[in-house]
């Protein structure tokens, strides 16, 4: 019974060790990015509440920094220098069948896009899909991918590098940091006139393009080091969690309110994502720690929903796609909550059919061929 019950609220592996809090977490985290998409086609939530979606991205950058990072800095942590091919083998079986499969949807079955327009294929092939992107292109949505596969490609010989500085290797986090901000702050003015942004500048040299957009994965780069470094400095951090969660959400409303506007101007896109990566960090902290419930009590449901996020991240717009077809031919209001409540659960099915039949094999797979390590 036991083990059934493990295998139902973790259809990954049976019995396999969970963490509410991180469950949560990525299960937020993909609720908000469905809903902010879903929004765009015209399934908007009262109050425009979707319209702040997009932060599940942050989230979901925060939380693969901490979970991938983790696993090669345990590695260090012990002295001993872990296997790069064994991590690359792990990371293409974990992300490479399922998309591989969405890519070819979209390749060879033109009429379920979401929109006419797509990059050329070898982009995606080649994870650049990003640079240069601009809305209102098909599977638009993996540019995040394409920035995590970016980064994971440098990540391995970059912990070799602050392995080797010690004590010094405080200063490339901060360095990125602050190297993020003087980048934003430079393409900012320079695309801006009389203080506006434009849009489609923005999205294309800030929002979608790699190095604008490393804060969260280098904080949760960071945390996975003070955890495993810093054991000191991490049961601090620990102990304060209970006060860190108000500060946590102030950083994040804080965030997304300087972005309100009928225009975007240049403080917003110099400073929001560092606002809300900071916050999100700090709600990750809170997430694991002992001295708050979200480490110990799990929410019925989120384990699931955390176990087929990735496939849900990648099939979801043309779930949205075909039941806004169905709302156009029966001239049915979007906006209902009957038709909210359809895409919802064609998401669900739709997500949960591609982990089952393609996600879910790969990564047996790799439980099977290489040693258990946290989940990723």
């Amino acid at each position: 019974m036991t083990a059934t019950l493990a295998s139902a609220a973790d259809p990954r592996f049976v019995n396999r060790a969970r963490q509410p809090g991180l469950d949560l977490l990525r299960a937020l985290a993909i609720v908000l990015v469905v809903f902010y998409h879903a929004g765009i086609f015209g399934f908007k939530l009262p109050h425009g509440l979707q319209h702040y979606g997009w932060i599940g991205v942050d989230l979901f950058f925060v939380l693969s920094g901490y979970l991938i990072a983790g696993q090669l800095i345990k590695s260090f942590a012990r002295g001993q220098r872990p296997s790069l091919r064994r991590f690359f083998y792990r990371r293409a079986l974990r992300i490479l069948p399922a998309y591989l499969v969405v890519l070819a949807v979209y390749v060879f079955l033109p009429s379920l896009r979401e929109f006419p327009e797509m990059p050329p294929a070898w982009k995606f092939l080649a994870f650049v899909q990003n640079i240069g992107l601009h809305g209102g292109t098909a599977f638009s949505h993996a540019w995040s991918l394409c920035i995590e596969a970016q980064f994971y490609l440098v990540l391995p010989f970059l912990l070799v590098l602050l392995a080797r500085l010690g004590r010094g290797a405080i200063v490339l986090p901060v360095a990125v940091l602050i190297g993020g901000v003087i980048l934003r702050a430079a393409i900012a003015y320079s695309i801006s006139t009389n203080g506006i942004v434009p849009f489609r500048g923005f999205q294309s040299l800030i929002y979608y393009a790699t190095w604008p957009r490393l804060d969260p994965l280098m904080l949760g780069v960071s945390l996975a080091a003070i955890e495993q470094f810093r054991p000191r400095w991490w049961k601090k951090i620990d102990d304060t969690a209970i006060w860190l969660w108000l500060p946590a959400l102030a950083l994040i409303v804080y965030g997304l309110y300087v972005g309100e506007g009928d225009e975007l101007t240049i403080a917003p896109a110099i400073w929001q994502f560092p606002l809300i990566a900071l916050g999100m960090a700090g709600l990750l902290v809170c997430s694991v720690s002992p001295t708050l419930p979200l480490q110990r009590v799990a929410i019925p449901g989120a384990a699931f929903i955390a176990s087929i996020a990735y496939s849900v991240y990648l099939s979801h717009k043309l779930a949205i796609h075909f039941i806004e077809s169905i709302c156009k031919t029966n001239n049915i209001v979007p906006t209902s909550f009957v038709a909210i409540l359809v895409v919802l659960i064609a998401i669900s099915v739709t997500g949960t059919i591609l982990f089952f039949a393609v996600e879910r094999p790969f990564l047996q797979l790799r439980q099977r061929r290489t040693s258990p390590l946290k989940s990723s």
